[in-house]
């Protein structure tokens, strides 16, 4: 009868997620995606030249400047994710994020329209000063927080379209994101074709213009399926109930644990809309912030669920995973910076069509383009069968397939560049062809499919309900440190090498890349690649997946016979 009660009462809510959400809801998603991502790539890969051409930075510098600034553009990430977990909802999150962002492209319009906002060239490193620096500058830290709010709150948002708890949505989830990757990667090559091409070409304010349009017809697209979206209304800080864990956990240090872990403190079962989390024995430690004392009362900074000891140990365990994919964001890194740099001094004719180097990348986005839909309506349906999983395959076994490709394409990215190089200081007026770049390039684009889903999808499944956004940012801070950390190996290598090499040069100085030793800093990546994989393969195996409570194994404070726990003698008398 009780469970007769209770459907009851759930069929209301039932009928309204099915109005709401699914791919209908995505639709909007997905446009906003593709609009957004044709002027996020596209600055991705050719903003390098606007440093170098228009801004006067030298072959170093340029490459760190872009570095930073996607770097930082990530970090913000996290930014977005908390905003969206804690105080708005990721919707409107999104829209607040994304207004920052069309300001800070109508200021970089501006600046490359007005040639007295331009630098003069000075021979230095960097030549950017006074008022021109201040504008340069802010545009550049009002994009990346913008772009970064967008990408903390946005991802989460449309999986939030789909119940993970239903199993036709569960499969549907696992698609949205394959279709999400889709549509930014169709963005991104029209972006890396048409958007490069006028910026290159044409000119660079012509460019950041289409751009500034492109993303506020994305953000109108996103606000005006407000009536097809279930949003979430966000909940506790997640950085609150982190710390709670761990000051609760510390006080009871001197406690013993229970023998049982049923008799740790969990929300009621009654509380049917609460997502409760099953137990782990893996770091016992913290479970001690869930021990019930004598009169215990549930108020925070007391006692802590299971449910809420359970999130600090998903996210501890995510960490490591974290961790093993900078090298390869790292390794993105240089197809974004040094790869169009070489593009720029090679054979840039198809027939008789110049191609902008930093249109390159158009031949991995192509690769995904086709694969994707492929890897969605072929691969996945033909894993289901046999391994029985929404996706297919796990989430870290797709990010395993990635990892190993990244090394890849560093190994070949150097073998290219050789060749390049040797051609180059043979015959300067008879370059090789750009189209030489296409093997690391793809090699890469394939692995970035398989890592990028493969984290985002693994990030939103495993994390609690309350940090959705904030976990999914985990994605963008790797991608984060790893462009960080190209800028310190950049820096840090040509440091060393100018002290151990005969010339006293490093491998990546001054303008000229005939005279540097790239190969070498493409194969150090690869090496480091290598064993960062081993690293990976370590803590991958050990990952324990997220189960959640389905049964009645945890008494609610109030319906269990409490304990009395004395702290001298560490011991536990019975007051049954």
């Amino acid at each position: 009868m009780a469970d007769h009660d209770a459907k009851e009462e759930q069929r209301p809510l039932n009928q309204w997620r099915r109005s709401k959400g699914g791919f209908m809801a995505s639709m909007f998603i997905f446009v906003l995606s593709a609009l957004d991502n044709m002027g996020f790539v596209a600055n991705m890969v050719s903003i390098v030249l606007y440093f170098y051409g228009v801004m006067h930075f030298d072959l170093a510098s340029s490459a760190n400047t872009l570095t930073n600034f996607m770097g930082s553009t990530y970090l913000l990430s996290l930014v977005g994710g908390f905003i969206s977990d804690t105080y708005l909802n990721r919707f409107t999150t999104c829209l607040l994020f994304g207004s920052l962002e069309v300001l800070a492209l109508a200021m970089l319009t501006v600046q490359a329209a007005s040639k007295h906002l331009h630098p003069e060239a000075c021979g230095k490193s960097s030549c950017v000063k006074g008022g021109i620096a201040v504008m340069f500058y802010t545009s550049l830290c009002l994009l990346a927080l913008g772009m970064g709010g967008v990408r903390g709150s946005m991802t989460a948002f449309g999986a939030d379209q789909f119940d993970e708890k239903d199993p036709t949505e569960a499969k549907a989830l696992a698609s949205f994101f394959n279709w999400l990757l889709l549509s930014s990667t169709v963005g991104a090559i029209t972006g890396v074709t048409g958007v490069v091409w006028v910026s290159t070409q044409k000119a660079w304010h012509w460019g950041f213009f289409i751009i500034t349009i492109a993303s506020s017809v994305g953000f109108v697209t996103l606000a005006l399926g407000k009536q097809f979206y279930r949003i979430k209304t966000p909940g506790d800080s997640p950085t609150l109930r982190i710390a709670q864990v761990i000051v609760v956990s510390f006080k009871n240090r001197k406690l013993s644990l229970p023998e049982s872990h049923g008799e740790l403190y969990e929300i009621s079962d009654k509380d049917a809309t609460a997502e409760k989390i099953a137990h782990t024995n893996q770091m016992r430690f913290l479970d001690k912030a869930a021990i019930i004392q004598e009169s215990s009362k549930p108020q925070a900074w007391k006692i802590c669920t299971v449910t809420q000891v359970e999130e600090v140990k998903i996210l501890t365990r995510m960490l490591p995973i974290v961790a093993s994919t900078i090298i390869l964001n790292t390794c993105m890194a240089q197809l974004q910076t040094f790869s169009v740099q070489q593009g720029n001094v090679m054979d840039l004719k198809l027939g008789s069509l110049t191609v902008p180097a930093p249109s390159i990348p158009v031949i991995p986005l192509v690769f995904i383009s086709v694969l994707v839909p492929l890897y969605e309506l072929f691969f996945v349906p033909f894993a289901r069968k046999i391994t029985n999983h929404p996706s297919g395959i796990t989430q870290l076994q797709r990010v395993g397939v990635g990892l190993v490709l990244s090394a890849i394409s560093m190994a070949v990215a150097g073998i290219v560049e050789v060749k390049r190089r040797d051609q180059g200081r043979k015959d300067p007026s008879k370059p090789i062809s750009l189209f030489w770049l296409s093997f690391q390039y793809g090699i890469f684009g394939i692995a970035d499919m398989f890592t990028l889903v493969g984290l985002l999808e693994f990030f939103y499944r495993e994390s609690p309900a309350s940090m959705k956004s904030l976990s999914t940012s985990l994605t963008w801070l790797s991608t984060s440190l790893g462009y960080f950390l190209s800028t310190v190996f950049v820096n840090v290598i040509n440091a060393v090498t100018k002290r151990i090499t005969r010339s006293k040069q490093g491998w990546l100085h001054g303008f000229d890349l005939n005279q540097n030793n790239l190969n070498l800093f493409y194969w150090f990546l690869a090496t480091l690649s290598c064993l960062n994989f081993f690293n990976y393969l370590y803590w991958a195996s050990r990952y324990q997946y997220k189960r959640e409570d389905s049964g009645p194994g945890f008494k609610p404070l109030g319906e269990m016979p409490l304990k009395r726990v004395e702290r001298k003698q560490d011991c536990e008398v019975s007051r049954e």
